[in-house]
């Protein structure tokens, strides 16, 4: 992908947006270019908008895509529907698919596959406008993500009264989310409460990482229990309060065990040395709409896991931890 980068320079007075900024320079980008096909802003190493003010001494650094589609087209993908009706379509996202179309991944998507499933026609990209109108017309029906490398369950909504219905429970966080993982090491504790800001590593700008003691970024809340410990790997479950960016992946590294097959967050294990990620969304209990009481959700458990499994009760005693 093409990346530009400038520092303002030090005599520059006052402040100015960054979109404006930008455009002003001799090898900028136009106001609407930024819009429609960035994929990353950095100022200093933190992800921005570009609506943020930029000054002197301002490291500006920014990614974009130039090939974005005029369509989103509906493609015949298969998908395991655990449920459907007239509102939602309930989903069992494969490993390896991206939930909804962005710069490096415009087909084979969720959103692809659910125009197909739907019946409906591709979907003109909208590629002007504010971010919110851009991001909207990119995925319809889709109220929450999973990474391309998690799989499990996704809901989507089919109207947009339905959409409206179950975002307010994403935001409100009146649902519950639960996952199973894989991971490396042992915590010292069998269950915990994980609270911390999750910032942009400023070391790597692909990854997270997690920090207390200050207000920068963005607050996380994992809830974790260690279900079996097998030599120095351990079965969790996890529940999570808010939904940021790699929350999972970002605490299990905190917490001293990263998961397994994680490209991101973890080293290349020697014993499973081929695994992918071991994080799956197991369950999901919500209320659907037009009704007051919960649904709950689940999958079986992935087949990748089971292989995991089988190996390490070959290799090691299983172990409890004490509460």
């Amino acid at each position: 992908m093409p990346f530009f980068s400038a520092k303002v320079p030090s005599d520059f007075q006052g402040q100015e947006r960054l979109d404006k900024y930008i455009a002003s320079l001799p090898n900028g980008m136009n106001r609407s270019k930024l819009k429609s096909g960035v994929t990353e802003i950095l100022v200093n190493g933190k992800k921005v908008k570009i609506s943020q003010k930029v000054k002197a001494l301002d490291q500006i650094d920014i990614q974009w895509e130039d090939n974005i589609p005029d369509d989103i087209i509906p493609e015949n993908i298969p998908l395991e529907i655990l449920y459907e009706d007239d509102n939602v379509t309930v989903v069992n996202k494969a490993q390896g698919m991206v939930t909804h179309p962005a710069c490096g991944n415009w087909t084979g998507t969720l959103v692809n596959a659910l125009l197909y499933h739907w019946g409906r026609e591709s979907l003109k990209a909208v590629k002007e406008g504010n971010d919110s109108e851009i991001l909207q017309s990119r995925r319809p029906g889709i109220v929450h993500r999973l990474d391309k490398e998690t799989s499990g369950i996704i809901i989507t909504a089919k109207n947009r009264d339905s959409e409206e219905y179950l975002q307010k429970q994403f935001k409100d966080k009146s649902l519950q989310k639960e996952y199973i993982l894989i991971c490396t090491g042992r915590p010292k504790e069998r269950n915990g409460d994980i609270r911390t800001q999750i910032i942009r590593d400023p070391k790597n700008r692909h990854r997270f990482k997690a920090v207390i003691d200050t207000d920068e970024g963005k607050f996380a809340r994992t809830i974790y229990h260690c279900i079996a410990c097998y030599g120095n790997y351990s079965l969790m479950r996890v529940r999570i309060k808010t939904g940021r960016t790699h929350q999972i992946r970002v605490h299990m590294k905190y917490l001293g065990c990263p998961i397994l097959g994680d490209s991101i967050y973890a080293k290349t294990d020697s014993l499973f040395k081929d695994a992918s990620l071991m994080l799956h969304s197991v369950q999901l209990k919500i209320r659907l709409p037009g009704s007051n009481d919960y649904t709950c959700f689940r999958t079986k458990t992935p087949q990748r896991f089971i292989e995991v499994e089988k190996k390490l009760k070959k290799s090691f005693p299983k172990t409890i931890l004490a509460d």
